[in-house]
């Protein structure tokens, strides 16, 4: 669409020379750099509409709620000229290999990959549309982009990295006869090596022992959480998407065996956690809006753009049910998730 109107604009310009500037994200950033409502009535009056292909790797809550903030801040910054084309892979690599490669043949304006295996795909799929990724922990280990700082690909976004030391911390006020701790994550999501290396440099630190325990896949689940169960006394479990997606599984483990489980994000400790201390992956989804934004519209480049943190409404939350069972009581200064 935006090559015909490109087209179209040239022509005109050509018979009346009397041109004048244009919204297409094809413009130079100085012809775009107008104020958001402007740059929405300036779309609308041309027709122009910006398609998003928006590739989530699973259905969990974290992942819904960054796909629901995106497309509510563009919708905010670009009213009726952005369309989405929301997919989820379901948790299968190869379903996001397929649909990556269908944005790209549909020739969509961004692709938005909610998901560290979904941002791998879409940067294996194409080299020249623009990615903005959601809810990956650290895009250098990811392989996506060269470094965080300098993406020097088409890929950029916003990191779901929640402070580790502090929630190491958080286990240590509300669990504090703990001795050795499991972590517990999919050996196939290379964010979680990146978030257990962190924490056993913490746990470490606070005189505690470590013990990691690794599943390939949803169905060794049970096993390795009964394992570890029986071996440890408390866990840590960062945002991984296959734990995630498996809490129930978890919680029918570490209960009953009187297992405190700190999870990465609050989704997951809203399932079956006791604590943690998450950021909001609405805001996450939102500031990756903001993002897809100035990509589009003022002509930001992905290569040049570093990877963003979220850095505010950070809070530490207790999941009520899982406290009682524990017998827990000492939770000052810690929120309940509703």
């Amino acid at each position: 669409m935006k090559k015909i109107l490109a087209m179209a604009l040239a022509s005109a310009m050509v018979l009346s020379l009397a041109a004048c500037g244009s919204s297409s994200s094809s413009a130079s950033t100085e012809e775009t750099a107008a104020p958001a409502a402007e740059a929405t009535e300036e779309a609308s009056a041309e027709g122009e509409t910006y398609t998003i292909g928006i590739l989530q790797l699973v259905e969990h809550v974290a992942l819904d709620a960054a796909t629901q903030g995106f497309q509510d801040k563009l919708v905010e910054l670009l009213g009726d000229s952005v369309e989405f084309d929301l997919q989820n892979a379901q948790g299968e690599s190869t379903n996001c290999t397929t649909i990556a490669t269908k944005f790209v043949s549909d020739e969509v304006d961004l692709i938005m990959a909610n998901a560290t295996g979904a941002v791998q795909a879409a940067a294996a799929a194409t080299g020249t549309i623009p990615i903005i990724g959601t809810s990956v922990t650290d895009y250098a280990t990811a392989g996506v982009v060269e470094s965080n700082t300098a993406p020097g690909f088409n890929v950029t976004g916003v990191s779901d990295l929640a402070p580790v030391d502090q929630q190491i911390d958080l286990l240590l006020q509300l669990v504090p006869d703990a001795q050795k701790v499991a972590i517990i994550f999919c050996s196939a999501e290379p964010n979680s090596y990146f978030q257990s290396e962190l924490a056993q440099q913490y746990i470490t630190e606070a005189g505690l022992e470590f013990v990691e325990y690794t599943a390939a896949d949803s169905n060794e689940i049970q096993a390795v959480v009964t394992k570890a169960a029986s071996e440890c006394d408390s866990f840590y479990i960062p945002t991984d998407n296959t734990m995630a997606s498996n809490m129930e599984i978890i919680k029918n483990i570490a209960l009953p065996a009187g297992i405190p489980v700190i999870t990465g994000e609050e989704g997951m400790c809203g399932t079956g956690g006791l604590a943690t201390l998450s950021i909001s992956y609405y805001e996450l989804g939102l500031q990756a809006g903001q993002v897809a934004y100035e990509v589009l519209v003022n002509g930001a480049d992905p290569a040049t753009t570093p990877i963003s943190f979220v850095s505010e409404n950070i809070v530490a939350k207790y999941n009520a049910e899982a406290a009682a069972t524990l017998g827990i009581t000492d939770l000052e200064g810690l929120v309940p998730i509703e």
